[in-house]
């Protein structure tokens, strides 16, 4: 099925807030992970279940287990990988009181990016794109945040690579300024790290597009033309997954319903003049590529007009030739030329010099 068709069929006519998941990508086990952290101290576990979760309020009060302490100004990223298992996304909204709309939302992976308010957390849908190098296509998956006040909660839809490797080594080594931040800036470096991915899938396609000009302008075939449409498409589903996301990081600056503070909306402005960036350069790689194309069937259309032009020049110098061939070729008994001994070497000769007085002609106007 196209990249840009979902399968909803089994959700038509449900119930506002039925929780069924509608996607293709599924792992054999869901993986909860917890990380928690603040300037001073850092820990991360791993769950087998829901029922292994310690109880973190939204508040992140005294109540979590001894071996991730809690304290005044502690942040905690709950990371929940595998959302095909309705029963523990069911089981999270349960326990931190999420809106069965959301949870909806979290399960039916087609959404495009968004940012919706609530009265006690915030939801954020963005799109985490991957370049497969195995077929050179992109494969895109929905991430889901959550955001309380000190708990950040995201839902992903499978366990394979994703983006966020350098934001977890930041946290883990203390690195730079998040372990001493808000929730609100971890949500920032989630968003920011999807963000700048994107830079590294439009340099992969940016190599691409620059291999294909050379080969235009050196041997274009049926396969460049074949490469532009692939491109073009690829370009088409970029923009259909990106362009959302710039109203949606724009919303975030704006601060609505106090979930991100002034120091993390000062980061997000520079999230947004990234993703214009992105925007500006996915819209410029269309354009090059509609040159391209406007590029192959030009060539293509000179190509065919030097053979046409030879097979005209050719048809033209055996026109002469024919009539001549004709004049002779006719079975009148009483034609002059009939009984002359030089007839034969006469006609042949009538016709070479027809043909290299055509070819004179056509080389002294420089049509040949």
């Amino acid at each position: 099925m196209s990249r840009f068709l979902k399968k909803v069929a089994k959700k038509t006519g449900a119930a506002p807030g039925t929780l069924i998941h509608v996607g293709e990508r599924r792992i054999d086990r869901a993986k909860i992970s917890l990380m928690s952290y603040n300037q001073e101290d850092f820990h991360f576990v791993e769950y087998e279940s829901i029922d292994e979760l310690p109880d973190i309020g939204t508040d992140i009060g005294p109540d979590i287990e001894p071996s991730i302490e809690s304290g005044t100004g502690k942040t905690v990223w709950l990371n929940i990988d595998g959302v095909h298992d309705v029963a523990l996304i069911e089981a999270i909204g349960n326990r931190y009181t999420i809106h069965p709309l959301t949870l909806e939302d979290i399960l039916h992976t087609g959404q495009r990016p968004k940012a919706e308010l609530f009265d006690d957390y915030m939801y954020i849908v963005l799109r985490m794109i991957q370049y497969d190098e195995a077929d050179g296509q992109l494969r895109s998956e929905q991430i889901s945040f959550i955001l309380f006040p000190g708990l950040l909660i995201s839902f992903q839809e499978s366990i394979d690579d994703d983006v966020f490797s350098g934001v977890r080594e930041r946290i883990q080594k203390g690195k730079g300024k998040i372990r001493g931040l808000s929730c609100d800036y971890l949500a920032y470096a989630l968003i920011d790290a999807i963000v700048d991915h994107y830079f590294v899938i439009l340099e992969k396609f940016g190599q691409d597009v620059e291999s294909l000009e050379e080969e235009l302008t050196d041997s274009p075939s049926r396969h460049s033309m074949q490469r532009i449409h692939e491109l073009r498409h690829e370009f088409i589903y970029l923009r259909k997954q990106i362009w959302p996301l710039r109203e949606v990081v724009n919303n975030l600056t704006k601060g609505d319903g106090g979930f991100f503070q002034e120091k993390a909306r000062f980061f997000l402005r520079d999230v947004y003049d990234h993703t214009i960036q992105v925007i500006d350069t996915i819209e410029s790689y269309r354009d090059i590529l509609s040159g391209y194309m406007d590029l192959y069937l030009s060539i293509a259309s000179n190509r065919m007009n030097e053979v046409m032009k030879v097979l005209t020049i050719i048809s033209t110098i055996f026109i002469p030739i024919t009539f001549i061939a004709g004049v002779y070729g006719m079975n009148f008994k009483h034609m002059p030329e009939l009984d002359w001994r030089w007839g034969y070497f006469g006609a042949w000769g009538l016709m070479g010099i027809s043909a290299f007085a055509m070819i004179f002609y056509f080389k002294k106007k420089d049509w040949w």
